[in-house]
Order: structure tokens, then sequence, then C-alpha cells
């Protein structure tokens, strides 16, 4: 019987099920996900599921794409979930995945974003993300990274609700691969159906106050505008945009994408986003861990600053020194 898994052809000389397979090969079921002919398979039906001469399997697996602190009286909720942080981070870029979680941690993020790839079947001992970064601690947020077409993009996040049962998630789109905007024809369906099928989804969008507004109205649970494109550390390049996305939206915004660093995690929170999602500013930096601190540092910074309300800007100085009893 020959069945092709991840795109490489296997031979097995009896009947088998999906289970036995993952154990032949090596994988934990509670670990992946299995789609078969473009199907998914439930984890309960791995036992029953009979593998057939010609099936096509994909089977997929999360990678990276201290108690987190924060102010217990000024939480950041999305989707009827509560959070100490407002700094979302992502998990993919660092040198290794000790590195991963060790930038997390100092961080203080409780939310980090994970892809969805195959599993390698060639050496399924590899470490996974989860021996790394515990999804008991993390809340994880699969994401459609690298998805250009709605229809992968809900392949996508279907196998990860079936791999890890979680149905907040991360909906992105991509336009092009040059400049990685969102598509936002597509992504507009996508999240229709992903909402309709019970998913809270917080979803990657233009900077256009009109598409995040539909967004929103079509029950999305976050509205996540770019500040600029995808690993491009440029910082927040439309800030009146920004801030028309927040004043007229009733659920969380958060800047995602563009962040190079501190000083733009602290202009996104000052504009009023409810937080700030990033990867590539604290995985690219010289020094992650300590990048992840002072990213931590001025999200609260910006949150705080936002709070207690700016100065008015003036034209012409105002001594800060009563003039009266002058000498």
């Amino acid at each position: 019987m020959r069945v092709t898994i991840n795109g490489e052809e296997r031979t097995f000389d009896a009947p088998i099920t999906v289970e036995a397979m993952l154990g032949e090969i090596g994988l934990e079921a509670k670990k992946v996900a299995v789609e078969r002919n473009l199907e998914l398979v439930s984890k309960s039906s791995y036992g029953d599921t009979a593998v057939e001469d010609g099936d096509k399997f994909e089977i997929v697996h999360f990678i990276g794409g201290g108690a987190p602190e924060g102010d217990d009286d000024d939480p950041f909720e999305v989707a009827g979930r509560t959070f100490k942080s407002r700094l979302l981070v992502g998990t993919g870029k660092y040198k290794d995945l000790e590195e991963t979680a060790r930038a997390i941690e100092a961080s203080g993020a409780e939310i980090v974003t994970v892809a969805v790839r195959r599993v390698n079947i060639s050496d399924p001992g590899q470490p996974m993300l989860m021996d790394y970064v515990d999804p008991k601690k993390y809340t994880y947020l699969p994401n459609t990274a690298g998805c250009f077409t709605g229809e992968d993009a809900l392949r996508t996040l279907r196998l990860a609700r079936e791999a890890g049962g979680w149905d907040l998630v991360k909906l992105e789109v991509l336009g092009d691969q040059k400049t990685l905007y969102p598509n936002m024809v597509e992504t507009l369906s996508a999240a229709e159906t992903l909402i309709a099928e019970g998913f809270k989804v917080m979803v990657y969008c233009s900077d256009d106050p009109i598409m995040a507004k539909r967004l929103e109205d079509l029950g999305c649970s976050a509205i996540m505008p770019l500040a600029a494109p995808i690993g491009s550390g440029l910082g927040v390049q439309s800030p009146v945009n920004i801030r028309l996305i927040k004043e007229q939206s009733s659920v969380p915004v958060l800047v995602d994408a563009g962040v190079g660093t501190a000083s733009d995690a602290a202009v996104a929170m000052e504009l009023g986003c409810d937080g700030v999602l990033m990867n590539t500013a604290i995985a690219e930096a010289k020094d992650p861990i300590l990048m992840a601190r002072a990213m931590k540092a001025a999200v609260e910074a910006g949150r705080l600053a936002y709070l207690a309300g700016r100065m008015p800007r003036k034209m012409y100085a105002d001594p800060s020194s009563p003039l009266a009893g002058l000498i």
C-alpha cells in the first residue's frame, strides 16, 4: 500500500490506521494535526480511520515563525479573554528554539503567534516549539503566515484548531511576495467564513479605516493594521489612519508589522492602540533578549503616556519656572 505523506511516498505492508501510522513515523498524535485527501481528520478518530492505498496526507505542527508581568488594573481583553501584557510576539527567525523561549520570557508576552507547517517526517525526533514554549503557560495564536489565498488560510486554521484546540487565531492573507501587504478582498471573505465556523479572528489588515470597519462589522475579535510592511522595521508610517481606526473601533486595535525598535512600539501605544505585535524587531536585534526587555518597557511606557494624556503642542516657548519674584 503506497501513500503520500507531506509530499513523500511511504509504503506499508499491512493495513494500518492513522494512529498507527503516526506511531510508525515517530510522532505524538497530540502535537500534530492530520489532513487526509484535503479532509481534516479529527484526533478522536485517528484510531478508527484506516489508511488506504493512494491516500495523501498532510501532517503539520506549530513552529516558531516567567510568569508574565503587567498592570492588573489595566488588563488587555480580546475575545472574552483577559491578559496583563499588551505585547504580543512572534516565534520565528530566532537562531534556535532556546533563544525563542528566552526572548518570549524577557518580553513578558502572554500571547505568541505560531506558524503551521509540515512535520519533517524524515526526522520526527526533531524538537518542536511546544517543547520549549509551553502552550499551558502561553496562549498560542495560530496564524496564516505565508498564505496568499483565502482557501489556504482556511485550511491552515482548520488544521491548527485540530492540532491544539485553539479557536483564537490570527488571519492574514497576503497580496504579493514583494510587499506582503494584505489582500483585503480575500481577507474579508476568509474572515466571514472563519467567524461562521466559530473561530475568534484577530485580523491583519491594511491601515484603511473603511476596510477596518468592515472587518469589525463582520465580527472580527481584533483589528490589526500594519504600521509598515512586514519585517521592514520602518515604524508607524500612517499615524493618522491608525488613530482613526482606533477611534471608530469597539474591538481591540493592535499595530501589527513594521515595528523596528522600542520607540516605534511606544508611538503605537501613544496613539491609543490596545497592543502591539512584533517578531522581526526582537528576533533580528543584535541582542534579542535585551531588545525583548526594551519592547516590554516601551509598550508599558506608551500605554501610560496615552492614559496620562500628553501636554498640548505649542508654537512658542512657555517657561516652567514662574517669572514672579525673579532676581
